[in-house]
């Protein structure tokens, strides 16, 4: 069964109507932010992993999730839909942009935009030939793209620091792998799959869709494989991302 499914331009009818953010984007957020905090403060300082338990392996995974959830609301944050007080949306967008393996939120800022202004041109800093879309190919253009050297030190000095304190091998599954698997949950729900090959000449957003199943959908990416739906109506925070794509199923 496919992951996504063709998709053009939802008629005006079918949008979702935005709606004041008030407190409820910072609230999302903190919770984000303080769940990813005290899981990962748990499995560094206390937690003693059995390996051959699948416990290890599952908190190793809701973590991930946990990082990936740091992405979306950096990347919501470059939309204005987490706070309608600028600086303060923006500091959240920073704070969890640098929870997220050090990314840089203004620079993140300036090529995100970009992307959907010029979204699957080569102007798209996340484009690639649509005639070789090679996952590991367009991966690796992908990091070129976003990931600098300044990162890579402060990664590397981090992890040296926290194996002072912690298992090294707590720090690799909870902390390092994490981080690794949340950067290709990303990739793959979020620009893999909904912008690789041709598109019709009618889809002006270049994008597919998840197929509808909001479980699923946020389960693999907090709504963000309603990929289609966010280009259309990047208004809305991703979790209003599923009333979206029960509009344009109607």
């Amino acid at each position: 069964m496919p992951l996504t499914q063709p998709h053009q331009l939802a008629p005006t009818p079918s949008k979702v109507a935005p709606q004041p953010l008030g407190s409820r984007g910072v609230v999302v957020a903190l919770l984000i932010i303080g769940t990813w905090t005290a899981l990962l403060a748990f499995e560094l300082a206390f937690y003693r992993p059995d390996w051959s338990s699948p416990w290890p392996y599952l908190l190793a995974l809701l973590q991930t999730h946990l990082y990936t959830g740091l992405f979306i609301t950096a990347h919501d944050a470059m939309h204005g839909v987490v706070s309608p007080h600028k600086r303060l949306n923006n500091a959240l967008g920073t704070v969890t942009a640098l929870l997220f393996a050090f990314n840089w939120f203004p620079g993140m800022l300036h090529k995100h935009h970009q992307h959907h202004r010029h979204v699957g041109t080569a102007a798209d800093p996340d484009f690639h030939d649509g005639r070789h879309p090679s996952f590991l190919f367009w991966f690796a253009r992908f990091a070129w793209n976003y990931v600098t050297w300044w990162q890579v030190g402060l990664m590397a000095l981090t992890y040296n620091l926290l194996k002072l304190a912690f298992p090294m091998s707590n720090v690799i599954a909870f902390w390092m792998v994490p981080a690794v698997l949340a950067t290709l949950q990303l990739f793959f729900f979020g620009t893999y799959l909904p912008h690789r090959g041709e598109h019709h000449a009618d889809n002006r957003h270049k994008s597919r869709s998840q197929l509808r199943h909001h479980l699923w959908a946020f389960v693999s990416c907090y709504f963000f494989g309603y990929h289609y739906e966010h280009h259309d109506q990047p208004y809305l925070p991703w979790w209003r991302l599923w009333q979206a794509k029960e509009a344009a199923a109607q």
